[in-house]
Parts: C-alpha cells; structure tokens; sequence
C-alpha cells in the first residue's frame, strides 16, 4: 500500500505528517520552510509511495475561509500541476495548533519545547491527517 501525506500550511514554514504504508497511523514527518515545500514534495513523492496529499484548510468559526486560504490555494494549485495524478483534499484544520499544544502539554514537553513553532507544525500536521483518517473509517 502506498502513504497518505498531509500539510499544515504556514507562510513561513510548514509541517508534514505521513501515515505508515498501511495507513493506520499518523506520524509527524518534518517541518520545512515554505519556500523550500515544493522541492521537498516532489522529492518525497519521487522516493515514497503516496496514494494523496491532504492539506490543511483553515476555517473560521463560522465555517468560512480564513485569511491564511489566500496562500494555500495558489499552493494547491501548484500542487496538481506539478502532481497531476495525485488527489489533493483539503481538510478542516481549525483547533489544530491549540490541539497541538494540549498535546505536547499532555506528553509533559517543558515549556522551551512547547515554544518550538516547528514542532508545533509538525504534531499540527499529524493531528489533520488522524483526523482525516479518523472521517475515512467512519
């Protein structure tokens, strides 16, 4: 089988979780700056099976865009071009970092840890791809 790989979308860097080939579980990959995503994908892609690319959507509370879906959605559409064969999603991202920061509060990370945005992205990555996971088993 082949890896789900999902995207937390920042303009200044980004973080990329993965699923085990089985696509059971979701692991955080790495954060990347922005910049340097699309190199990072194509290269993954070229070395991993990956079946799709979820990424982040960020939502208000009243399910609107937010102001950051100006920036991705020029990224998506870079996306498909340079991976036509490849399903993009987007997926509902909203509470994602404040999870992301309860769970690092839970695995008992010091607060000098806590304040690592890179980490951040990176577990904020891995709770939109168990979520997306999560919607396809039920």
């Amino acid at each position: 089988m082949s890896r789900i790989l999902a995207i937390d979308y920042g303009r200044k860097r980004t973080g990329i979780a993965v699923t085990d080939p089985m696509q059971i579980i979701a692991n955080g990959l790495t954060t990347v700056p922005t910049h340097e995503l699309m190199d990072f994908l194509l290269k993954y892609v070229a070395q991993e099976k990956v079946e799709r690319i979820v990424v982040g959507h960020p939502k208000q509370m009243n399910n609107e865009d937010s102001e950051n879906m100006k920036y991705i959605k020029p990224f998506v559409v870079q996306l498909k071009k340079k991976l036509p064969d490849m399903p993009v999603e987007l997926v509902d991202e909203r509470f994602t970092s404040v999870l992301a920061h309860q769970a690092m509060l839970d695995g008992g990370l010091k607060k000098k840890a806590r304040q690592d945005k890179a980490l951040v992205d990176e577990i904020s990555a891995t709770i939109i791809l168990q979520s997306y996971l999560e919607s396809r088993r039920m």
